[in-house]
């Protein structure tokens, strides 16, 4: 549901293309955002840093009211702001940004409970740093988005709305 305003919607995250859909219930695309899926490609065992496919649900939003580039970790901001400078000396850091979009499983046995559990394995649609590129699968499993597009997309979904990942 867009927040607030009572329709029905679902994101769509297209693996092959690198895009994620904000689709009407009628299937109508409102927005479309490049991203940045798992560099080890599409999988959903745990440990194996790919990004889980099937369908999902936002089981939370994390990060509402932040600045744009806060830092979250363990899913809370630390204080602070994503600049190329704190990136440089802290190089080794997977930068969760601005804000978490954490999924949740819906499938048992295919991304639901057990080795494949996509919550357990906190993957989430969430901002990365400036300098990563959107377009190129590069992360650790998670869905990344630009600052401004995260942001925009977190006032759109409610905690529910469904999520399909797909190659």
């Amino acid at each position: 549901m867009i927040a607030g305003a009572g329709k029905p919607m679902r994101l769509h995250v297209d693996l092959a293309r690198q895009a994620l859909h904000v689709l009407e219930g009628d299937g109508v695309r409102i927005r479309s955002y490049p991203v940045s899926t798992a560099r080890n490609g599409a999988g959903e065992r745990i440990g194996s840093e790919c990004t889980p496919r099937g369908l999902h649900r936002v089981r939370a939003r994390i990060g509402a009211g932040l600045p744009s580039g806060s830092v979250l970790r363990g899913r809370r901001p630390t204080g602070e702001i994503w600049t190329p400078e704190l990136a440089a000396a802290h190089p080794q850091r997977d930068w969760i940004l601005s804000r978490i979009l954490w999924l949740c499983g819906c499938e048992p046995g295919r991304n639901r409970f057990g080795q494949v559990d996509t919550m357990r394995r906190y993957i989430y649609i969430h901002g990365t740093g400036d300098d990563q590129p959107m377009g190129e699968p590069r992360s650790h499993g998670c869905v990344r988005m630009r600052n401004a597009d995260v942001i925009e997309l977190f006032d759109l979904v409610v905690p529910g709305t469904p999520v399909e990942i797909t190659e």
